[in-house]
């Protein structure tokens, strides 16, 4: 199953153990640029499949294999005024905002470009896969602005100074870096990045479906709360897990695995 409207497309396979969804960002020219219209869409579009009990994980691409998304649409940038400059950013903040919510895991495909708003993007992907073609950076200073919304994601993947660095100097890094520094989650170089996302589909789909969805849940906790509170959030959370017979039969399953071989 699959639909599309001008900036976001989706498409949905069916595994015996459960759905995936592919988003894909559909900005403008090669480099995927993205603006207002088109961020809302795939705010709506990731929004709309959140319900589907069904689905275990989703993938997060851009539509070209230059980029991931290359950055805002400069066009755009450029005409903004005081009055609704929060807006534009806004939009992007509320799709950021729709991909940290979502139910279940959803992993960034990245290849080419991914800059500014579309790093921020990825930031807010529970985790992040890239090949070699894989460039970053938040260039936004370059262009008279400062780095926002969910930038502030990055000094808990790589840490304040690398985060202060990119953010002022403006600068991009390639895939290796990315990597080096905690960036992105698994660096593939020139393999098949298909190959990698597959076998991350592969163990989602293979562990527990509630326990997946509790796990992301506890994680956006893990997130915001002091670490004493965040433990003890995790207690309610596994009792939850035994609303279902979900431990049990996958307790059974585990055994009967480890007999098997």
């Amino acid at each position: 199953m699959s639909s599309r409207v001008s900036g976001f497309r989706s498409e949905q396979f069916e595994h015996d153990d459960g759905d995936v969804a592919i988003f894909t960002v559909c900005g403008r020219t090669g480099l995927n640029l993205i603006g207002a219209d088109t961020v809302r869409q795939c705010a709506e579009g990731v929004r709309s499949h959140a319900a589907n009990p069904r689905l275990r994980c989703a993938v997060l691409q851009g539509n070209s294999e230059r980029a991931f998304v290359g950055g805002a649409d400069l066009k755009e940038i450029q005409s903004l005024e005081t009055h609704n400059a929060a807006e534009f950013v806004g939009a992007i903040h509320a799709l950021c905002l729709a991909v940290r919510e979502f139910p279940v895991p959803i992993i960034a495909r990245i290849k080419g470009y991914c800059l500014g708003g579309g790093l921020e993007i990825a930031a807010s992907c529970d985790f992040r896969y890239c090949d070699s073609s894989a460039v970053f950076g938040m260039p936004e200073v370059k262009v008279g602005v400062p780095s926002v919304v969910e930038a502030a994601l990055l000094p808990s993947l790589i840490g304040w100074g690398k985060t202060r660095e990119l953010v002022y100097r403006g600068n991009l890094i390639d895939a290796a870096e990315a990597y080096r520094i905690g960036l992105v989650d698994q660096y593939v170089g020139d393999e098949d990045i298909d190959n990698a996302m597959a076998a991350a589909i592969g163990d989602i789909l293979d562990a527990g479906p509630s326990a997946i969805r509790l796990q992301k849940q506890l994680c956006r906790q893990w997130e915001s709360l002091p670490v004493a509170e965040a433990i003890e959030a995790g207690l309610p959370i596994f009792s939850q897990a035994f609303e279902t017979d979900e431990p049990r039969r996958y307790c059974q399953r585990f055994f009967a695995r480890n007999k098997s071989s």
